[in-house]
Formats: structure tokens, C-alpha cells, sequence
């Protein structure tokens, strides 16, 4: 099965104004993959788009090419800022289920 695509949710994070990871405000922020493969990443493959953080550019490149942190230190960052995008487009009513 391929991963999941959507341009419209990847849109999402370039409404964001404010870092999920490091709060600093950054009109456009950028839709940060997760780089695990329990999250659809794989060779040469994204995760699925669902699995995204909306990040300012300056944390999308720590995360994905940072020496700064750990791997383990890098999937906790992005798995707290995951969290945060996802509230976010809920309350703002960007992301609605039905």
C-alpha cells in the first residue's frame, strides 16, 4: 500500500505562525516529516503527510540533519511538536472529522 498523500493537509502547516517545537513566530512554517519507519518512512520514502509538524525551517532542518540531539532526543522533539499541530488544527477548525 503506498503512504498517504495530501496536499491540502501538508498546506496546513504553512498557515502556522508560530514553531510547534521552539514557539518562535515564523510566518509559513513547514510541514516536518517524521523520519521513523513506524510512521510510513521507509528508502527513499516519506512518512504518510498525516505524520507531520508544522516547524519553522530552522528546527525542520535540527530534526531531520541536527547533530545537536540524539535520534532519541530528536523523535521526542517532533513527536511533542506532532502533538501540538494536531491541537492546533483542531481548535482553529482546520482539521475537522466527521
Amino acid at each position: 500500500m503506498a503512504n498517504f498523500r495530501s496536499r491540502a493537509l501538508l498546506d496546513l502547516a504553512h498557515r502556522v505562525t508560530e514553531c510547534q517545537l521552539c514557539g518562535r513566530h515564523s510566518p509559513g512554517c513547514e510541514p516536518a516529516h517524521a523520519n521513523w519507519s513506524e510512521y510510513g518512512k521507509g528508502m527513499g520514502l516519506k512518512a504518510h503527510d498525516v505524520f507531520h509538524a508544522a516547524l519553522c525551517h530552522d528546527c525542520h532542518v535540527l530534526l531531520d540533519q541536527g547533530a545537536e540531539w540524539t535520534r532519541e532526543e530528536r523523535k521526542e522533539k517532533w513527536q511533542a511538536a506532532f502533538v501540538n499541530t494536531l491541537l492546533l488544527y483542531f481548535r482553529n477548525g482546520w482539521l475537522v472529522p466527521r
